[in-house]
């Protein structure tokens, strides 16, 4: 007596989508709203129109309200998954880091030192959001919620937004940035640029500890 083997279904086109759930459709939200950022922040460069810059700024806050629901719908419909940590990660590299950072040099930090300075917090942000997915299991210690964070969640970087958003509103771009330039060696400094100084060195941290509410 043969014993007949049954074969797996192959895989349906598009199955990748068809598998996300609806919190992960609130997550990609998220990174739609941070590589418009960017792109309006290009668009910046090329017009000089203040209100390019002001819309772009506007959606680092868009994508924070799609950061905060994606986790209020995964708790509220109890689908919790790794590939939407994963996604979530990625889309807060997008929204809360290259984001800002394009829209300071659109905004006029393009001195050498600035660029370092933004290259830096970008880079910290992808440590930051590294370090977290891999010990979130341990921060939660067994239940489904981490309790705290070690160093500033990278999403805090919508305040550099605003601030961003205040010098546009202004009219404090570009050679009119609050603290003007300095020449720094070989590179111009932008002071402002020090507050993505900050943020990053902020994110990395392992002795900031601030409880999750």
């Amino acid at each position: 007596m043969s014993v007949t083997s049954k074969r797996p279904e192959p895989s349906r086109h598009f199955s990748m989508i068809r598998g996300l759930h609806l919190a992960d459709l609130f997550t990609l939200g998220n990174a739609g709203c941070g590589m418009a950022s960017i792109f309006l922040a290009m668009v910046f460069v090329g017009s000089g129109v203040t209100r390019d810059f002001l819309v772009a700024t506007a959606m680092a806050p868009l994508a924070l309200v799609f950061d905060i629901f994606d986790g209020k719908v995964a708790r509220w419909r109890r689908r919790h998954s790794a590939m939407g940590r994963e996604l979530d990660s990625l889309a807060d590299i997008v929204s809360f880091g290259a984001g800002p950072a394009a829209m300071a040099f659109a905004a006029g930090m393009r001195g050498g030192w600035d660029a370092v300075i933004l290259i830096y917090f970008v880079c910290c942000g992808v440590s930051r959001l590294a370090r977290f997915n891999i010990t979130a299991e341990t921060l939660s210690s067994g239940s489904d919620k981490v309790k705290y964070f070690e160093g500033t969640p990278i999403p805090t970087s919508v305040v550099l937004c605003l601030v961003l958003a205040a010098c546009a509103w202004g009219e404090r771009l570009g050679a009119a940035l609050p603290g003007g330039a300095l020449q720094v060696g070989p590179w111009i400094l932008h002071p402002l640029v020090l507050l993505f100084a900050v943020s990053g060195s902020l994110m990395i941290s392992k002795t900031l500890r601030i409880p999750k509410v």
